[in-house]
C-alpha cells in the first residue's frame, strides 16, 4: 500500500472515531499484540499499567521479527512489538505496515558476542569468522554496520543464517564464531561457557537500541482499534517511565523472576542498560533512514525507501501526553 493510501485510509478511521466519539470506548475492543521475550506484557504486569488498561488484551509470543510478519500478514495480530529492521524487510518484500510508535534505548541491547575460547579484541577480527545472521532481525543491520566500522563487508565474513531461538546454543557449540545476541544470554553463556563481547570499544557505540510498535493498515481504519491502540501505547509509555524509575524492582520482577537470572547477572544486565527514551514519529524517522541506508549499501535490500513513508504521526500526541506524564 503506497503511503497515500495508507494516510487516506487512516485519515477515514480518525474521522469515524471523531464523528462517533466516545461512543466505541476502548474498553469494547480486544487488542492482538505480538510480544517478544514476553517483554511487554511483563512490562506492563511489573508497573501496573495492565490494570489500568480497559480493554482486552492478547500478547501472543514470538521469537522474532520473520515470524511476526507472517502472522501479521495472515491478518493474526493488530499491532506487534519488533526490532529496528523488521519494518524494513517488511517494506522490501512489498507489505508497508506503517510505524505507530517507536522506543529506544542510546545504548544497544545487541551484544557480539564470541564463543568459547574466541577473544575478539578488534572488529577487524570478524574477517573470515563464521557469524550469525539472523535476516529480518535487528541483529541484522546491528552486525551490517559493525563490519562497516571495521571496513569490511558481509562477502569478508561467513554468515550463517540462524533462527533467533537457535543462537545460544549455536555459539556455546561452537557451531558458529559471532553471534549478535542480547541478556541474559551474553551474561549466562560468559559464565557458563566461557563465551565473551567482542572487546572493542567501538562495538558499544555501533547503533542505539531502537524498537518499534508497527500495525496492519487495516486496523487503523477501525475507530475502536484506533482508540484501543491510543490508550494501549499511553500505558506503555507510563509503563517504560515506570521501568527507568524503578530499575531495581523491574529487573527483580522480570530477569529475576521471569527470566530466571541471578541477581548478581540481573545487576549486570542494568549495568549495561541505558533508560528507555520515546520519540515521536517525527523524532524517529531520521534514525530509521539511516538504518534503511545501511541495510541499501550492503545490498540486503534493493530499494532506498524515503522513511517518511515508514510512519504515520497519528498518535504522537498520544505519545508526547504519555511521556510528559499528562493524559
Amino acid at each position: 500500500m503506497k503511503r497515500r493510501t495508507l494516510l487516506q485510509a487512516v485519515g477515514i478511521g480518525i474521522i469515524a472515531s471523531t464523528s462517533v466519539g466516545r461512543a466505541f470506548a476502548a474498553e469494547t475492543t480486544k487488542l492482538v499484540v505480538a510480544d517478544q521475550s514476553e517483554f511487554v506484557r511483563n512490562l506492563l504486569d511489573a508497573s501496573g499499567e495492565r490494570k489500568s488498561l480497559n480493554l482486552s488484551v492478547e500478547f501472543p509470543n514470538f521469537a522474532g521479527g520473520p515470524a511476526i510478519l507472517e502472522a501479521m500478514r495472515a491478518g493474526a495480530l493488530d499491532i506487534a512489538f519488533v526490532g529496528d529492521t523488521p519494518p524494513i524487510q517488511a517494506r522490501a518484500s512489498g507489505t508497508l505496515l506503517p510505524i505507530i510508535g517507536t522506543f529506544t534505548r542510546d545504548i544497544s541491547e545487541y551484544h557480539l558476542t564470541s564463543r568459547p575460547g574466541l577473544v575478539i579484541n578488534k572488529l577487524s577480527e570478524l574477517k573470515g569468522k563464521k557469524v550469525s545472521y539472523v535476516e529480518g532481525s535487528g541483529r541484522q543491520v546491528f552486525l551490517i554496520e559493525a563490519l562497516n566500522r571495521a571496513g569490511l563487508k558481509l562477502s569478508d565474513v561467513e554468515l550463517l543464517n540462524l533462527r533467533v531461538a537457535d543462537l545460544p546454543d549455536a555459539l556455546r557449540s561452537s557451531a558458529v564464531d559471532v553471534a549478535v545476541l542480547q541478556e541474559p544470554f551474553v551474561t549466562r553463556l560468559a559464565k557458563q561457557a566461557g563465551a565473551s563481547p567482542v572487546l572493542d570499544p567501538e562495538e558499544r557505540r555501533l547503533l542505539p537500541s531502537t524498537s518499534y510498535f508497527y500495525a496492519r493498515p487495516e486496523v487503523l481504519t477501525d475507530p475502536k482499534k484506533v482508540e484501543a491502540i491510543k490508550a494501549f501505547l499511553t500505558a506503555f509509555v507510563r509503563a517504560g517511565k515506570w521501568s527507568n524509575e524503578h530499575r531495581e524492582e523491574w529487573a527483580k520482577f522480570y530477569y529475576a523472576g521471569f527470566q530466571h537470572v541471578t541477581p548478581e547477572d540481573a545487576d549486570a544486565i542494568l549495568k549495561g542498560q541505558s533508560p528507555l527514551v520515546f520519540p515521536t514519529s517525527a523524532e524517529a524517522i531520521p534514525h530509521h533512514q539511516k538504518l534503511i541506508d545501511i541495510l541499501y549499501q550492503a545490498g540486503s535490500i534493493k530499494e532506498r525507501f524515503d522513511a517518511n513513508s515508514s510512519f504515520v504521526g497519528i498518535f504522537d500526541q498520544t505519545i508526547e501526553q504519555a511521556r510528559q506524564g499528562s493524559s
